[in-house]
């Protein structure tokens, strides 16, 4: 038995699917599948169950699943003693962001350049992704650390550095009527037509838990993954954009910003398993990007923008 064949086994199991596990291990579908079999064949045993939509461990499967992770933890616990004895660290680092991050000042481009620069040895992957979702992978191991809106208290298993906490307003072009309006009311924002980010998001979970606090249900015309872009169709007078305040950095002369009442806020957090990630790469960028972080945002208008929320265990 080779050590590829139990960490092809595993990938297997946790996605449920062989295309899945292929994706997450950059490898060609056929090759996971023909490592699966090859150790099924050692073994004399079906390991996995193949014949519904998902796959399924068999009862011999379930046995011998724990001792593929152990081997797997095993393995990586000596390379990565070895890894921190030397000093040289190596690995891989896996971070997921939301596409509202780049309207936050985040500069992630600049931190992970700069991650690289101290630790080239270790390989860095950036996916874009709404805010349940990665918040559920990193909750789940898929991923190391996200960038993700968050709308109440993070998901139990998963630690959150506050980025920024700020109010949301409603955006409308200069030329709406509400132009002059300073303060509205959520049930006089939801007889409009609104533009906001998807279902997923944090920003989205946010206004959402507003309005259903209110008992009202509002009708979303334009929905999109870019606060810029949702800005700009609110600039064309095609609805209210319900928005992070700082939208309106520069867009003073074709936008206008109302405060809403009740208040109602969305914070930007950067996230990581509670436990701690597994490796020696990501644990060095969880300190490396909080560091980073607790000094390009020292403070919001909560508190200190650096401050840890935590879910209250796994």
């Amino acid at each position: 038995m080779e050590l590829r064949q139990f960490e092809y086994f595993v990938a297997v199991v946790e996605e449920a699917n062989f295309t899945r596990a292929a994706e997450r291990l950059h490898v060609a579908q056929p090759g996971v599948s023909a490592q699966v079999r090859r150790l099924e064949r050692e073994l004399g045993e079906e390991l996995l169950d193949r014949s519904g939509r998902t796959v399924r461990l068999t009862e011999v499967g379930a046995a011998v699943l724990p001792y593929a992770r152990a081997a797997l933890e095993a393995v990586a616990g000596a390379r990565d003693a070895a890894a921190e004895f030397t000093g040289l660290v190596r690995g891989h680092v896996t971070v997921g962001m939301v596409s509202s991050a780049a309207t936050h000042d985040v500069d992630l481009p600049g931190m992970l350049a700069e991650f690289h620069g101290r630790h080239p040895a270790v390989e860095i992957t950036l996916s874009e992704a709404g805010s349940g979702p990665l918040l559920g992978a990193v909750r789940a191991g898929r991923i190391d650390v996200a960038f993700a809106g968050l709308a109440a208290d993070p998901p139990p298993g998963v630690d959150v550095q506050v980025i920024t906490d700020e109010p949301l307003v409603a955006v409308v072009g200069r030329d709406d009527p509400l132009a002059g309006t300073e303060r509205m009311t959520l049930r006089a924002l939801a007889a409009r037509p609104l533009i906001c980010l998807p279902p997923g998001t944090g920003i989205r979970a946010c206004v959402d838990d507003a309005f259903g606090a209110e008992g009202l249900r509002p009708r979303f015309v334009f929905e999109a993954g870019d606060p810029r872009f949702l800005a700009a169709l609110a600039a064309r007078g095609l609805g209210v954009a319900v928005l992070p305040e700082s939208i309106m950095g520069g867009r003073e002369d074709a936008l206008h910003a109302i405060r809403l009442r009740p208040a109602v806020r969305g914070r930007l957090v950067f996230a990581w398993r509670s436990e701690g990630p597994v490796s020696p790469a990501a644990r060095t960028f969880v300190r490396h990007a909080r560091t980073s972080l607790a000094v390009r945002f020292p403070t919001n208008e909560s508190g200190p923008a650096g401050a840890v929320v935590a879910s209250g265990g796994p």
